[in-house]
Formats: C-alpha cells, sequence, structure tokens
C-alpha cells in the first residue's frame, strides 16, 4: 500500500521505508506499535501530536513514542505562552488524519513542526507512514527536511 506519506517522500528523493503493525485502538501512547516495528528501537519510534496555542495557531510535535509532550517546552520552542493538545475529534478535519495514522508529512495545511532533539541521536526514525499499520523509517534530517521543521526539546524528563 503507497500512502500519500510516500508519494510525498518519492518526489522529495527522500529515502525510507517502510514497517507494519497490528493497529491497537487501546494503545493511546504508540508502545503497543512501536514494539512490533522491530528493524528500529522503541526510542527510534516517534508519535505525532498537533496542538493549539492561544493564538489559535496550530503546531505539530513529533516525540519517542514512550515520552510525554512537555506543554510548556512546547509552548517556548514555537514562540508561544501556552499551547493545549487538541482533541482527538478534530485530528480528521484539520490534519486529514485518524488517531493512530497521524503523520507530520502531508497534512491538510501546512503547520509549524517540532522535532523532539532525541532524534539526532539516532541514523533513522520512525513515524506514521499516513496510514493506521504503516510506518515508514528515515534520517531524522529528512524529516525535518520535507515538514521544514525544527529540533527543539520537547518531552518530560523524569
Amino acid at each position: 500500500m503507497k500512502t500519500n506519506v510516500m508519494r510525498m517522500l518519492d518526489r522529495a528523493h527522500i529515502p525510507y521505508e517502510t514497517a507494519t503493525y497490528e493497529y491497537d485502538e487501546n494503545d493511546l501512547s504508540g508502545v503497543h506499535a512501536a514494539a512490533q516495528v522491530t528493524v528500529i528501537t522503541l526510542e527510534q519510534c516517534f508519535k505525532t501530536l498537533v496542538a493549539r496555542a492561544d493564538t489559535k495557531t496550530l503546531f505539530v510535535y513529533c516525540i519517542p513514542v514512550a515520552a510525554e509532550l512537555d506543554l510548556k517546552a512546547a509552548a517556548a520552542a514555537s514562540g508561544q505562552k501556552r499551547v493545549e493538545l487538541i482533541h482527538v475529534k478534530e485530528l480528521p478535519v484539520l490534519t486529514g488524519y485518524l488517531r493512530g495514522g497521524c503523520s507530520p508529512i502531508g497534512m491538510k495545511k501546512p503547520y509549524p513542526v517540532y522535532i523532539d532533539e532525541s532524534a539526532k541521536k539516532y541514523d533513522r526514525i520512525g513515524i506514521s507512514g499516513g496510514h493506521r499499520g504503516i510506518q515508514v523509517i528515515l534520517a531524522p534530517e529528512a524529516l525535518e527536511q520535507i515538514v521544514h521543521g525544527q529540533f527543539a526539546t520537547l518531552i518530560r524528563k523524569n
């Protein structure tokens, strides 16, 4: 199955590989999916979160699946006073993606994208391929390039 994410990567001549997994409606974190993607480690699997600022502007944050978004750090990275995650019901309308298949690549509109700096530790990371059950694995710098993203500190430190 070729998704729009894959077609966009192909058009941009960005190398990637794909991995599939069984989608679990009850796994809100993505850890279940990451455990099935055996070509990379859990730490290399990233989830995509969408947040709204006080200004009503939307921002996209890519963080490791097992991590939690630090909303204060996310707001600071995006130059906002505060941000809060959008409701899951808004996701398809605003991005064109369903929960569990939301990719920072190919959203309905080009929102500012921030990628947790931990991604730079790896040669490649996994993100949603734009459909539940599909991951694309690519270089973090390639993701930064295609979404015009920025690396930032975004996760809570325990």
